[in-house]
């Protein structure tokens, strides 16, 4: 036996190798295994106290329940309001499946028994017993299903344990919680006498002390199953909202789906433009670049604010661009294919401008277009690069002078003479270096703001299509290019061919008829990976409904939901959401006019002090 052993045997009471120790001042490995702190010592409570109905952990309470009684049907979600409740507590699940050839042996005795008792109320002349009836027709079906392996048959333990400071406090959660399931006709009672026993077996040991147990069939068990609402949180995109069912985060990227686009339905006021303008924010912290069709002036301080860049479209704007601009082809596209689509969109723009065409002035036109472009020696095999586009005035020059142009000619002067000439016959002098570029319509006429979107939404997708690069086109109040058939089409062909250029498009739009009513419409619907669904008004509701295949559940929910609460669809799934922002970010995007008028009203006070402060005019 080595000196070790000897040291061993020593500590455990062997007193003839005592005299080793003496000579040894040297602290053995199991005395300082017993200094050491392990992870029981950090979790454990300072202090355990158990009574018949509760049990104190430290300075919590805590009390254990038990399901004893459960209805004859159990509907799909009925535990949700439970696993939702705000409040601290565990819940435990237990299932132990039952032999079915055992299960069924003893359904057969079952049912031998009760058409006793029917058949000897019936020679008696009793009056039937409606139990007795039902049961026979409950167990004749559950044992054609256990037959046929539709079904199988388990022993279910559901416990729960809440907890609490005080004695109030628990009583107070339990009274709720009772309420919730008693309306439900399922009962509860405490594990009294048991709650050590109830503890145990809801800690997460799969270990059941309390065998509780009610006999469940699967469809039953299947609505116990406590995840009733979808969870969109992934693991990278920004922050769209808080689940209202469960309280967990909306975090999605659109970038990640099969395609990027997304339309935001709701009516005025319901907070799409406030979302919107969230979504841009945190877009633009993840490297996205971003442009607006702003047709109400709401994004002009987002882009102050952020150091973008801010174009006022109107009559007489300093900002000008010109409709014949063409794209630089990238290496895989043909020069003749860009110039071919590129005289296709200005027909379709000659169409709206000009109240529509007939098939022959639809040939003209084409024509014209062509020869327009042969003047400044652009043709299908130019290199485009350093090539001066002709203007509106030049289209008007060629024009004139083809057969049966007159009353287009007519149509066209208020567009290159008139008081409509300022904006699109000079050329374009939009610079689009910033990540953040806002156009604004609000102040164009409305007759020509269709007109004003789509030569905006051309000359952006000639941007788009010459260098590859995260964006988000952001088209607000969308109805307008949904007004004709030209500039809906324009706006589908970019939600179709946009996620070639690593383009997504937003489209917002509180006419919810005028949008889904055109063909287009619905197609871009179907080509938009997200959905949200805000406040609805009454009247566009059921259209609503329809076209989302809502239940009445969420449709009441987009009748009633407040500002910025609403439905997020994302690909197949969908979750109640809610809108939250930070106080800088609330300061940034809102549209509130009062809280508006606030923050003006904050910065000229602020402005005034430091000109106080300074003793002289402060230049902002």
């Amino acid at each position: 036996m080595g000196f070790l052993d000897d040291l061993k045997n020593a500590f455990a009471g062997n007193k003839k190798n005592k005299k080793d120790i003496d000579l040894m001042p040297v602290l053995p490995a199991e005395i300082y295994q017993e200094g050491v702190l392990k992870l029981q010592d950090v979790i454990a409570p300072s202090a355990l106290q158990i009574t018949p109905k509760n049990l104190s952990l430290g300075d919590k309470m805590a009390r254990t329940f038990f399901v004893i009684s459960y209805p004859r049907f159990l509907t799909t979600g009925w535990f949700s309001p439970i696993i939702n409740l705000d409040k601290m507590f565990d819940i435990a699940i237990h299932v132990h499946p039952l032999d079915t050839t055992e299960v069924l042996r003893k359904f057969q005795k079952r049912v031998a028994e009760i058409e006793s008792q029917i058949m000897i109320r019936e020679s008696k002349g009793l009056v039937r017993d409606p139990k007795l009836d039902t049961a026979y027709a409950d167990i004749e079906y559950l044992r054609d299903r256990l037959q046929q392996a539709q079904e199988k048959l388990f022993d279910v333990g559901l416990y729960i344990t809440i907890y609490g400071d005080t004695r109030e406090e628990i009583d107070k959660i339990e009274t709720e919680i009772r309420s919730i399931l008693e309306a439900r006709l399922i009962y509860l009672k405490p594990a009294l006498f048991q709650q050590e026993q109830g503890l145990n077996s809801v800690l997460p040991l799969a270990n059941d002390q309390l065998k509780v147990l009610s006999k469940l069939n699967s469809d039953p068990l299947s609505s116990i199953f406590p995840f009733v609402s979808f969870d969109l949180t992934s693991d990278r995109g920004i922050l769209y909202g808080i689940n209202r069912h469960n309280s967990s985060l909306v975090l999605f990227d659109r970038f990640s789906l099969e395609n990027y686009n997304s339309v935001v339905f709701a009516k005025s006021g319901a907070g799409k433009s406030y979302m919107m303008k969230l979504e841009i924010l945190r877009s633009l912290m993840f490297d996205a670049d971003i442009i607006i069709i702003d047709p109400e002036r709401e994004y002009e301080y987002l882009a102050e604010t952020t150091g973008g860049r801010y174009f006022n479209i109107t009559l007489s704007s300093e900002h000008h661009i010109n409709p014949f601009d063409l794209p630089i082809p990238r290496e895989d596209e043909n020069p003749a294919d860009v110039l071919r689509s590129n005289i296709i969109n200005l027909v379709g723009l000659f169409r709206i401008m000009l109240g529509g065409l007939t098939p022959e002035e639809d040939s003209i036109i084409d024509k014209a277009i062509t020869e327009t472009y042969a003047l400044k020696d652009i043709h299908g095999d130019s290199d485009f690069t350093n090539i001066e586009p002709p203007l509106l005035s030049d289209f008007e020059l060629v024009l004139s002078g083809m057969e049966g142009s007159e009353s287009l000619v007519q149509r066209l002067t208020k567009y290159t003479k008139g008081t409509w000439s300022g904006f699109m016959n000079k050329p374009t002098n939009v610079d689009m270096n910033k990540r953040l570029i806002v156009f604004s319509v609000r102040d164009m006429e409305d007759e020509l703001k269709p007109v004003a979107m789509y030569i905006i939404m051309h000359h952006v997708w000639n941007m788009v299509r010459k260098t590859l690069k995260k964006r988000i086109l952001v088209v607000d109040e969308a109805w307008w290019m949904m007004k004709s058939d030209d500039t809906a089409s324009f706006l589908y062909g970019i939600a179709k061919r946009g996620r070639k250029y690593y383009l997504g498009l937003a489209t917002i739009t509180q006419d919810v008829a005028d949008f889904l009513g055109s063909k287009y419409g619905k197609a871009m619907l179907t080509n938009s990976s997200i959905q949200i669904l805000l406040r609805q008004s009454p009247v566009s509701i059921n259209l609503i409904q329809e076209t989302f295949k809502l239940s009445d559940e969420e449709k009441y929910l987009l009748l009633e939901s407040d500002v910025g609460e609403g439905i997020f669809f994302a690909g197949l799934k969908h979750v109640a959401i809610k809108v939250i922002a930070s106080y800088t970010e609330d300061q940034i995007i809102t549209s509130d006019p009062s809280q508006i008028l606030a923050i003006k009203k904050a910065k000229q006070e602020q402005l005034k002090a430091l000109e106080q402060e300074g003793g002289g005019a402060i230049e902002v």
